[in-house]
């Protein structure tokens, strides 16, 4: 199964600059990532696995020619019950120069946020990590946590880049 994602830049309303992001699902809470680092949706296959790699790093699959790295944010961030069923879905992103993957729960949808709807984090230590938030966004009543995607696929403790590249 595969979905198109389309790709919107960010825009200026009235009010200022807005933000797209894709929203999606771990466990219990609602995340989101910057719409411009998603290259594709697919539904989630098995893939190959990697001999000592991190239990997050799933494994690779070929993609079109490129082997592309897959990482399983229930597992990297402990939320949720790792289950892999018809909603499971790996979001393909362009981070870089490199071509990734993220295992969800669930995509929600795509969310224009203006800057007044983001709000910082507090100085908080998380399984996640205080320095790969970009912040929390409301949406009525829903509350996103906004991922630093490109941060933290590129911090050493994720093992895809060398160590040289790493933050």
């Amino acid at each position: 199964m595969q979905y198109a994602a389309t790709v919107h830049r960010d825009y200026h309303e009235e009010d200022g600059l807005v933000q797209e992001f894709l929203s999606f699902i771990l466990g219990d809470e609602e995340y989101a990532i910057d719409i411009l680092t998603v290259q594709e949706i697919r539904g989630y296959d098995p893939v190959t696995a990697i001999a000592n790699a991190p239990a997050f790093i799933k494994g690779v699959i070929n993609l079109r020619g490129t082997i592309v790295p897959i990482v399983d944010l229930r597992i990297k961030f402990g939320v949720g019950k790792v289950e892999y069923t018809a909603f499971t879905v790996v979001i393909i992103l362009n981070i870089g120069a490199r071509v990734m993957g993220i295992v969800v729960d669930s995509v929600s949808d795509v969310v224009s946020l203006a800057a007044d709807a983001i709000h910082p984090t507090s100085d908080f230590s998380s399984q996640i990590g205080a320095g790969f938030l970009k912040g929390l966004g409301t949406v009525g009543e829903r509350m996103l946590i906004l991922l630093d995607i490109e941060r933290m696929m590129h911090s050493r403790d994720m093992a895809l880049v060398d160590s040289d590249d790493a933050e």
